[in-house]
């Protein structure tokens, strides 16, 4: 059997700094809007075995409340339903990023000079991967092959669709106006393009080609290209942008490459869809490592992150919901905030790079426990 890869540590709701003074009522109703997903489709239990039947009974309960309940509600609702168990990893640290839904401009047709990079959508003989389908051979980390006459292979990456791997197959759903934005949207795994014909298109993750995900801001770093101390999404992107040809190599360095879907439907006031199939709530909806967390898990975050006025630190103690994933995000005690939609949010994910005091997964009771 192997090692745990966490120790999840029992504690009282008045043991956890701040949690009395968060605002808890945003988040209740955040998790009442996915519980109907939660019971069509009951998550799963990930490695770390809190568990999803259980969790999609919570669910159910909180059908049972208005969609708007007050502070006093919403506290009873979680103390009385669930039981926090800090997550202490074994190896490394907890850690949060930012991140976000960039909004910026585009067309859906193709041979406008302004925006001649192609965002695609998912291709046909692209095949998801796990323990039972990777075939032999297959590194670990591989999460998707390519289906062909001879079997299953690796993926086209990066570079190889760049260079017009999967051109002529009319994959094509949007043009964006040059590599580096494009990349950061494969990055962030969802979008609002502004078109030039008019409209609002709203993208999101649809599957990826399967490389493990390479991060150029470390790479950036390590290559002295960019000062630890002054990295952040913006600066980041001004040096890609002022040196193309340097940007373009670092960034095919990432082989991971994001196909999209087009979502329609959707309220304004909230991001993309997410993995977990509901829309992303701005400052509650966070990423985490699917292979261990159960998507829907409430969990408490006690940190000091840069998001108050120019980017100040200001206390962040909020119960959030894990309904998203990443590449990048890896680990039992990593986590993504999501901060919103634009250019400002945008530059608040940017400044997230921060450890937090306390990581604490809110584990469901199981019916008819005290």
């Amino acid at each position: 059997m192997s090692e745990p890869i966490a120790d999840l540590r029992p504690l009282a709701f008045t043991a956890l700094a701040g949690w009395s003074d968060a605002a808890l009522a945003p988040t209740f109703r955040a998790f009442r809007r996915a519980a109907p997903i939660r019971l069509a489709r009951p998550p799963r239990t990930k490695a770390l075995g809190i568990d999803g039947a259980a969790l999609a009974a919570v669910a159910e309960a909180a059908l049972k409340l208005p969609d708007t309940v007050d502070e006093a509600t919403a506290r009873a609702f979680f103390e009385t339903r669930f039981t926090p168990l800090e997550v202490r990893p074994r190896a490394g640290e907890p850690f949060l990023t930012g991140y976000f839904e960039p909004e910026l401009d585009g067309t859906r047709r193709a041979g406008d000079p302004r925006f001649p990079v192609p965002l695609l959508r998912r291709p046909d003989d692209l095949v998801d991967l796990d323990g039972a389908t990777r075939p032999a051979g297959f590194d670990a980390a591989y999460a998707f092959a390519r289906r062909t006459a001879d079997g299953l292979v690796p993926y086209f990456d990066r570079g190889e669709i760049e260079d017009g791997a999967l051109a002529d197959r009319g994959l094509e759903l949007v043009f964006l106006p040059d590599l580096v934005e494009a990349f950061f949207v494969h990055v962030q795994g969802s979008a609002r393009i502004r078109l030039a014909e008019g409209g609002v298109m709203r993208l999101a993750y649809a599957g990826k080609a399967g490389h493990p995900y390479t991060s150029i801001g470390r790479l950036a770093i390590e290559r002295g290209l960019i000062a630890a101390d002054d990295m952040s999404l913006d600066v980041l992107r001004d040096r890609l942008k002022a040196h193309p040809a340097e940007a373009r190599a670092l960034m095919r360095e990432n082989r991971s490459y994001v196909f999209f879907a087009e979502q329609t439907g959707l309220d304004d006031a909230l991001g993309a869809v997410a993995a977990s199939r509901v829309q992303l709530t701005p400052g509650i909806s966070l990423a985490v490592d699917r292979t261990l967390h159960t998507f829907g898990v409430p969990i408490f975050l006690d940190a000091e992150l840069p998001l108050g006025p120019d980017g100040a630190m200001i206390p962040f103690r909020r119960l959030m919901l894990a309904e998203d994933t990443g590449s990048a995000i890896v680990g039992p005690a990593r986590g993504d905030v999501f901060v919103g939609c634009g250019a400002e949010a945008g530059r608040a994910a940017g400044r997230v790079r921060h450890a937090p005091k306390a990581f604490v997964v809110l584990a469901p009771k199981p019916e008819g426990a005290p």
